[in-house]
């Protein structure tokens, strides 16, 4: 039965997606002489947390029963107080937890209050569903960056335009619909200045007026981005960041923060922006989560700083041809099979007769000669 109320946990923490960053996803569920009594998630940052409002939703007495809750309770002092306080306080006899905290100044404390005042607890329940589903927040709260997802929709010959730059449309409409999804659930959209001088993208969930609206990254290392782009004259401004290079021309980056947005500006690597150094900045922002839609250029300087987590690839059954027509990911690319880019973790998925496939890349996995 642990893992029938745990998996409950984990559905009613992925109600929190796009609204808690860069808090936790974190889903709760009381149970009591074996039945659920009250349960509850982490609705937005800021607001209750899941214990909490599994106990509200109980409305009865808790004492003796059991707490099924995906992330160990926290036991600091925040927006909120301590749920590993609220747990001893109403008397709960146990709690079964998904995964520790991955927080490396808080790991454990949580189980140790629980513990030190004669609850049982145990640990491990569901634990790779429960990282998985916060794959954001353990790699934003581990090292202060956000988590890159890189996604790419192609033909079934690996082009994601013609030969003359036509790309509407290579995905099915039930593709984009979950992409629009994914957008509402990362705190940031990036693309490279190529695909702004192209589509004049707007880069919005286009969930509705009431859904968040992600910040918007445009990588643009000498400042190309016209005044009149959308990305600059939208009804959130102030949400979107022109990654440049130090040294670019003053009056630029005095015209485009006029607009309302905001200049980030790194170390030149090659005449380009620093990825790893972007990341570091844009953690310092609580961006704790990057959707990448860039093109083949964008794609493959991201994967060769090593700053992708995640990919997910669209593979539409069309044929494009052309040994001209871009693809995915450009660059010089590896000398050799041996040297490529490799994933693990694979999981496949239907869209209509579009198929995706998503991956994490293996770190390390070779010595790579890339250029």
């Amino acid at each position: 039965m642990d893992e029938y109320f745990m998996k409950r946990a984990l559905e009613l923490a992925e109600k929190g997606e796009g609204c808690v960053n860069p808090n936790p996803l974190v889903g709760a569920v009381v149970v009591k002489n074996g039945k659920i009594i009250g349960e509850g998630y982490h609705e937005y940052c800021g607001g209750a947390h899941a214990e909490i409002n599994a106990f509200r939703d109980a409305g009865r007495d808790l004492a003796g029963s059991t707490l099924y809750v995906t992330l160990e309770p926290c036991s600091h002092h925040g927006r909120t107080p301590p749920c590993a306080e609220a747990i001893v306080k109403n008397k709960i006899a146990e709690v079964v937890i998904g995964m520790k905290d991955p927080n490396p100044l808080v790991s454990g404390s949580g189980i140790k209050i629980l513990s030190d005042n004669g609850i049982k607890v145990r640990i491990g329940v569901l634990e790779e569903e429960a990282r998985r589903l916060n794959e954001i927040f353990i790699k934003f709260i581990t090292w202060k960056r956000p988590f890159c997802l890189m996604k790419t929709a192609m033909t079934l010959d690996g082009k994601i335009a013609t030969e003359t730059g036509e790309s509407r449309w290579i995905s099915n409409e039930q593709s984009r619909a979950y992409v629009h999804e994914i957008r509402n659930k990362y705190a940031a959209i990036m693309v490279g200045i190529g695909t702004v001088l192209k589509d004049d993208p707007s880069l919005t969930c286009r969930q509705g007026e009431d859904e968040k609206e992600p910040v918007r990254i445009i990588i643009d290392s000498n400042l190309r981005i016209p005044l009149t782009a959308k990305v600059l004259n939208c009804r959130t401004p102030s949400k979107t960041i022109i990654a440049a290079v130090e040294g670019t021309d003053p009056e630029g980056i005095k015209r485009i923060e006029e607009k309302g947005a905001k200049v980030m500006l790194t170390p030149p690597i090659d005449g380009r922006v620093d990825f790893p150094f972007l990341m570091d900045l844009l953690g310092k922002e609580n961006i704790d989560s990057i959707l990448l839609e860039g093109g083949a250029e964008l794609n493959y300087s991201a994967l060769k700083s090593g700053i992708v987590d995640k990919v997910i690839s669209f593979i539409a059954p069309k044929i494009i041809g052309g040994r001209n027509a871009p693809t995915p990911v450009g660059g010089k690319g590896v000398r050799n099979l041996q040297e490529a880019f490799m994933f693990e973790n694979i999981k496949v998925k239907s869209f209509g007769d579009d198929v995706m496939i998503e991956g994490y890349p293996i770190i390390n996995s070779s010595e790579r000669k890339v250029e």
